[in-house]
């Protein structure tokens, strides 16, 4: 008969066949220095994700009143970003207080609303990018009179209309306890142990829709796209170097910051199913404890999208990188007349940058 933990710490039936012991007792965390190096994280994740994205948000909104198809993606993924930025002071503050929340259970969750629909909606905006490129480049002529700013813009809210309406679902139907932990005085936030049954299963979902299959999308776009840009004469060297640049951007993307945190998150989940009970010493809970540490940096480094999307932009805008050259030219010059000279738009000088 299956079990699950009672908040005075006995066994009872649960769901899944695991003998589940109180949540307090699977995983100790307590002071140390990953609190220290997780809020250093976020901390940097925050000045520069807020930095970039601020920087870079003028120029995308030139290129979305100029009906740029990429401007309007990154306008979606800019926008996500620094929702889930105004909430990373409270991931800050949980880290600086050694993992205690103290901020009661209804604040855990929408903090944790935004922390994950800003991971999905990151996701599928860049497999948006992806497929977009692949058919603008593969098919040129046939998808050129369809690709509208309209038909943009549907897919960005598409995106986020499922994504956080499938949060907002999970929140409604949940017990907010279940992302709080405040049992034996543990205040948590996200990290709750031993994971329940209806959550494995879940986690195991959303690493299969959430990542896997954008992933395959992803790299079966990019696959074509850089074969088709190697074999075509047409294109210039320059155009050819801007499309590989955001090829190896978004993969870059995926492999740094979503990589890692659903890898770790498939074999907790595995490592759950495969237990035979969820007993503090037996293999399940042992195992969660060696884990947690590595588990926690891949979270980390999952809120460092935010940093790296505007980094994205910069790669493949002509715009920006010229103003970045002129700015850099006009600091190691005096000033003078000449110094707009300096500044070259595909090569040619006196072009217009804006």
């Amino acid at each position: 008969m299956n079990t699950t933990a009672t908040p005075s710490g006995h066994t009872t039936a649960g769901p899944s066949g695991h003998t589940t012991a109180s949540p307090g007792d699977c995983v100790e965390i307590g002071k140390s220095f990953m609190s220290d190096l997780l809020m250093t994280v976020y901390i940097v994740a925050f000045i520069l994700g807020l930095i970039f994205n601020v920087l870079t948000l003028g120029p995308i909104v030139q290129q979305v009143k100029r009906q740029n198809i990429l401007g309007i993606y990154l306008l979606s993924l800019s926008i996500s970003d620094i929702l889930f930025i105004f909430t990373m002071p409270l991931w800050i503050n949980y880290y600086r207080q050694d993992h205690k929340w103290q901020l009661g259970p209804m604040s855990c969750s929408v903090a944790g609303f935004f922390y994950y629909s800003n991971m999905y909606v990151s996701i599928y905006l860049l497999c948006c990018i992806s497929v977009d490129r692949c058919l603008v480049v593969s098919f040129p002529l046939h998808f050129k009179t369809q690709r509208t700013p309209r038909y943009a813009w549907a897919q960005c809210v598409i995106v986020y209309v499922v994504v956080m309406a499938l949060h907002v679902i999970v929140l409604y139907f949940d017990d907010l306890t279940d992302a709080h932990d405040e049992v034996k005085g543990n205040d948590r936030c996200y990290e709750t142990f031993p994971m329940k049954p209806p959550i494995a299963m879940f986690n195991m979902i959303r690493v299969g829709v959430g990542f896997f299959l954008p992933l395959l999308v992803l790299a079966v776009s990019y696959w074509r796209v850089l074969a088709t840009v190697g074999q075509s004469p047409g294109l210039s060297a320059q155009a050819k170097r801007k499309v590989r640049l955001l090829s190896f951007g978004v993969i870059g993307i995926f492999s740094v910051c979503f990589a890692p945190y659903h890898i770790l998150l498939l074999a907790r989940s595995l490592a759950f199913y495969n237990s035979e009970n969820t007993d503090p010493k037996g293999s399940y809970c042992e195992f969660e404890q060696k884990m947690h540490f590595f588990f926690s940096c891949t979270l980390a480094l999952s809120s460092l999208n935010c940093v790296v999307d505007p980094v994205l932009y910069v790669l493949v805008s002509n715009i920006v990188q010229e103003k970045m050259k002129l700015c850099w030219k006009k600091q190691r010059q005096t000033r003078t007349e000449d110094c707009a000279l300096t500044a070259y738009n595909t090569g040619k000088p006196n072009s217009n940058l804006i």
